[in-house]
């Protein structure tokens, strides 16, 4: 009876646990591309912003952007401090905005799809996701107006949003480091590294001390 008793218990077990998988199955859990694209979709205020530093090469001008006050263009030679570009997150995923070094501007795009430049960036017309293409290319898709994109002709002109598109060689750019001197925030350009050399005197004082203290 003992073991009749086991049996039937074992046997109950083994149907709960079939019955726990076939629940799972029923309701799978959420896509994660979903999960991100929804937790992307708006501002994360609790994080700690991260900011990178580089300048984008245009892939039709062969120049680099920079902002110059409201005016924005894909003119700026390699180096040049205007070119200088923090890049601040904005979410945990790809949105980012794009603030010049030297003007202190944000990248944005207005309601009627022209780039400029803006000394507050916290409006969504400011935030870009970044999309990073098969080519290797890097695009810029505006958070506001889907579907709209940083683009520049060939002399570096800002080129009309609502007329882009993700395949355009407008759209496309390079991430590249910036040549000239370190510039990362916060950093004070006038010090620089010195060794701190001291007096033979001072060295054989301080050994003198050290022998007696121990």
């Amino acid at each position: 009876m003992y073991g009749i008793n086991q049996r039937c218990i074992y046997i109950s077990f083994h149907l709960f646990v079939l019955w726990c998988h076939a629940q799972g199955e029923n309701h799978p859990s959420p896509h994660f591309k979903q999960y991100v694209r929804t937790q992307g979709a708006g501002t994360d205020q609790l994080s700690r912003r991260q900011v990178r530093v580089y300048q984008l090469y245009s892939r039709t001008s062969g120049k680099h952007v920079q902002i110059h006050g409201r005016r924005v263009t894909a003119t700026a030679e390699d180096g040049d401090v205007f070119a200088r570009l923090f890049v601040e997150t904005d979410t945990f995923g790809s949105r980012v905005r794009i603030r010049g070094a030297e003007s202190r501007r944000y990248l944005c795009i207005n309601r009627k799809g022209k780039l400029v430049g803006k000394p507050n960036g916290r409006s969504r017309d400011c935030i870009f996701t970044e999309i990073v293409l098969e080519n290797n290319y890097t695009a810029f898709q505006n958070a506001k107006y889907e579907g709209w994109y940083v683009a520049f002709t060939r002399k570096g002109r800002p080129v009309k949003a609502s007329r882009t598109r993700e395949n355009q060689r407008e759209v496309h750019f390079i991430k590249r480091l910036h040549t000239g001197p370190p510039s990362f925030p916060n950093t004070d350009q006038s010090k620089q590294f010195e060794f701190i050399r001291f007096p033979a005197a001072s060295r054989a004082k301080r050994n003198r001390k050290s022998r007696t203290f121990s």
